[in-house]
């Protein structure tokens, strides 16, 4: 009797995942530059030429890890209820962007820290994928001035640093803290909204 053939790909969904892992693990600790493909093949626990099954080198590999993570942020804040008038909004906004990254604080990190070394063809498709997502920021606001009831200098500005203020909460909050979750949205999103309000 003959012995069963291997499927194709029957570990790729397993060791590829855990590729990404280990390089979004090591990345975040000790920065791109530093990580070599060695150390992730050492990490996941395979042979340094196995890794090429998964990705075709480490800048790929980058590109990857924040391809998947601004898609995926991209379809949460897509399937979340923002409807309503611009105050609702900005408070769903704000609550959505807290909950969804800080339990994702190595993508954060990574996607923030290591633009510049991404090559420029991949920075732009990643920056223009941020760009989407800072723009329904941007567009409540704009609608939130056009009603009265938010008033800003410069709502290109006003975004980046609401964003940059909510996505910093990710480089300290811990869960064991002094503060819960619900009592950290609470109180950022007062910071927000008394940032904003006419």
């Amino acid at each position: 009797m003959l012995p069963m053939a291997r499927k194709q790909g029957s570990h790729s969904d397993i060791t590829g995942p855990k590729v990404h892992q280990a390089a979004l693990r090591l990345i975040a600790q000790h920065g791109y530059a530093a990580v070599s493909m060695r150390q992730i093949a050492a990490e996941v626990g395979v042979q340094v030429g196995a890794l090429y099954n998964y990705t075709s080198d480490k800048q790929s590999l980058l590109y990857d890890l924040m391809h998947s993570h601004m898609r995926d942020l991209l379809d949460a804040v897509a399937a979340t209820d923002m409807s309503g008038d611009p105050v609702t909004r900005l408070r769903a906004f704000t609550c959505f962007h807290i909950r969804y990254h800080l339990p994702r604080s190595d993508n954060v990190f990574v996607s923030y820290m290591e633009l510049r070394n991404l090559s420029p063809d991949n920075f732009t498709a990643v920056e223009a994928m941020r760009r989407d997502y800072e723009n329904i920021l941007e567009q409540i606001l704009r609608d939130g001035e056009a009603e009265g009831v938010f008033s800003v200098a410069d709502t290109r500005v006003s975004t980046m640093a609401l964003i940059a203020m909510l996505t910093g909460l990710s480089h300290w909050y811990r869960e064991d803290g002094r503060l819960g979750m619900d009592k950290i949205e609470a109180i950022y999103w007062d910071l927000v909204r008394k940032a904003v309000m006419a």
